[in-house]
């Protein structure tokens, strides 16, 4: 089952330090020793895809860097970041989701519904006695499939950069995660202006993924676009430029809102129009990565999900990714 860690219940004080930087002083006889054994003993990196199968190749989430997420209000990113999230579990991966904007009950609900890839909720699936017990079945399957790989930091509103910095070294110490989602930055910062806070906080999150070679994702907003088409890149995201300067990954998320005034009115003039893509993720930034550049999505109402293609169907997130 899905695991909380809550703020009163462990003193993170002493997971607020930095890694002691004695243990940082090694001769170079330890790091030349370990480029002979990659030379004699060639592995491959460990990193982790997304769920859609023709990014597979392009993006990678690998241990030891921070990805930021980013998009104007309502455009979806908590959304994508949680089927991201349970893509990573598919993968084997451990996960601790920390939303200082919403509960982890709902946060839960959301995550079961892109799961199984239908609306719980639905009308015609309520009310019946046979109703309910399949969503009974349907949340106790998330749960037996979510157990040990899932946590939350149950704590919302304003948190100091401080204590979130404890957290994720709590979990990738203790716990074991390998991937960390923080929603978002600005609740961890005291404002907009507050650029050295903000500088800071990313700094210490850098340091953090690479001492405990886990995968940091932080969620940001950007500044508010110019018009509704404006496709956002990482100057267009909010506070110190430092933040996409430092992060390894820079990937947006862009909703197409005029498709959808469209389609609420009826007024799609062909094909074309109608399969444009819901959503783009831009990727505007990988530093150990060769490609960027935008990849299409379509959103599933029921599921919740964003598929690949015009007319795909849900993913099964209960698989790994990359056996479609």
């Amino acid at each position: 089952m899905a695991e909380m860690i809550f703020a009163d219940e462990i003193d993170f004080a002493q997971y607020e330090q930095e890694t002691d930087a004695q243990a940082k002083v090694k001769p170079a006889s330890q790091w030349i020793a370990e480029l002979i054994e990659r030379i004699q003993s060639p592995r491959q990196e460990p990193r982790c895809v997304m769920p859609w199968g023709k990014t597979h190749g392009m993006v990678h989430f690998r241990p030891g860097e921070v990805t930021v997420w980013g998009g104007a209000n309502g455009n979806g990113k908590s959304l994508v970041t949680g089927q991201i999230a349970l893509s990573l579990i598919s993968q084997d991966q451990k996960v601790c989701v920390a939303s200082f904007e919403m509960k982890p009950s709902k946060s839960l609900e959301r995550m079961g519904r892109q799961y199984s890839g239908f609306n719980p909720a639905d009308p015609f699936l309520a009310g019946s006695e046979e109703a309910k017990n399949e969503l009974v079945r349907l949340y106790r399957e998330f749960n037996d499939w979510t157990d040990g790989k899932l946590w939350f930091y149950d704590q919302q509103g304003t948190v100091s950069a401080s204590q979130v910095v404890a957290v994720v070294r709590y979990c990738a110490k203790e716990k074991g995660i390998t991937h960390f989602f923080i929603d978002s930055l600005m609740k961890c910062v005291s404002g907009e202006d507050d650029y050295n806070g903000q500088k800071m906080f990313v700094d210490e999150l850098t340091a953090i993924a690479r001492d405990y070679q886990i995968h940091i994702h932080l969620v940001h907003h950007i500044k508010k676009p110019p018009n509704e088409d404006h496709k956002p890149n990482k100057y267009d995201y909010k506070g110190s430029g430092a933040i996409t300067d430092q992060v390894d990954n820079v990937i947006s998320v862009w909703r197409n809102k005029a498709k959808e005034k469209k389609r609420e009115a009826n007024a799609f003039k062909g094909d074309e129009e109608m399969k444009e893509p819901d959503a783009l993720l831009i990727c505007d930034k990988q530093r150990n990565g060769e490609w960027e550049g935008q990849i299409g999505l379509w959103f599933h109402k029921e599921s919740m999900q964003y598929v690949g293609a015009f007319g795909d169907q849900p993913l099964a997130l209960y698989h790994h990714p990359e056996d479609f």
